[in-house]
């Protein structure tokens, strides 16, 4: 488990975070919302060490960050980022085969190349594991970068909007793998998204952001609801159900029946 205590974080006067305290449980996929600028992945960044608290605490497996090197957080979490293109031409095997630095320093082992071998093999890009990433479509890449994050073998698995440009059919086929690696792999995902309802169909815990605080937190059932969405992203939306779970609809509800949904309104 990771636990985030009294977390502040500022860039010069202006406070980012502001008393951050929740825990990510394991095994789950927890999915951080808000609106741009409400601090989703500067909380990511602290809580992975890439960025220095103002002040406060982080533990991983009940271990203060502040007490573990770089490299040792390295072996347990992973990150990442909202920008992760690499400017250098790489074949997939070989972007994958950084994953495995903080454990070979550089020097693949035998076991190292399994590990990264097993990694494509995973995520179905064993024939694709010679093609350079910049010609790739942007699901293969993403797919390819998930594969990086898997060599490295950590427990945790932190990601900033992977579903950003990726069309609905490979949001959904991400999003499906996630689950995956929570159930066949016991990894333990944290994920900054704006789509909510992708967030309410996958994730098993949210955390909603507003101006650097935490709002609320709980499972999709709890937070998809009108007055904690209003509230947290200043808009007025409808909540509905489809097969008894509920959705945001962002506009005119008859607008989206009249596309083939079939709705029941949650009061």
């Amino acid at each position: 488990m990771i636990e985030v205590k009294n977390v502040y974080q500022s860039y010069g006067k202006k406070e980012v975070l502001k008393n951050i305290n929740f825990k990510i449980k394991d095994n789950h996929i927890t999915a951080l919302i808000g609106p741009n600028g409400a601090g989703k992945s500067t909380l990511l960044g602290v809580i992975s060490r890439l960025i220095k608290p103002s002040s406060g605490d982080i533990f991983i497996d009940n271990i203060n960050t502040k007490e573990m090197k770089n490299s040792d957080i390295a072996k347990r979490l992973s990150v990442l980022r909202q920008n992760n293109k690499i400017d250098l031409k790489l074949t997939v095997k070989e972007l994958v085969s950084f994953g495995r630095f903080p454990h070979s320093k550089g020097r693949l082992t035998e076991e190292d190349k399994k590990i990264i071998n097993d990694s494509i093999k995973y995520m179905k890009l064993e024939d694709l594991k010679d093609r350079y990433i910049d010609e790739m479509s942007g699901g293969q890449q993403q797919r390819a970068y998930i594969a990086m994050i898997l060599a490295q073998d950590t427990k945790y698995i932190f990601l900033d909007e992977p579903l950003n440009n990726l069309d609905m059919k490979y949001s959904v086929e991400m999003m499906l793998i996630l689950e995956k690696l929570v159930k066949e792999l016991e990894k333990t995902i944290v994920i900054v998204m704006h789509d909510i309802n992708i967030a309410a169909a996958f994730a098993s815990h949210i955390v909603t952001l507003k101006d650097g605080i935490i709002t609320n937190e709980g499972s999709p059932n709890e937070i998809i609801d009108k007055e904690i969405l209003d509230e947290v992203f200043d808009h007025d939306f409808c909540i509905a159900g489809v097969n008894g779970k509920k959705i945001c609809v962002y506009n005119n509800v008859f607008e989206e029946i009249e596309k083939g949904f079939i709705l029941e309104e949650i009061k």
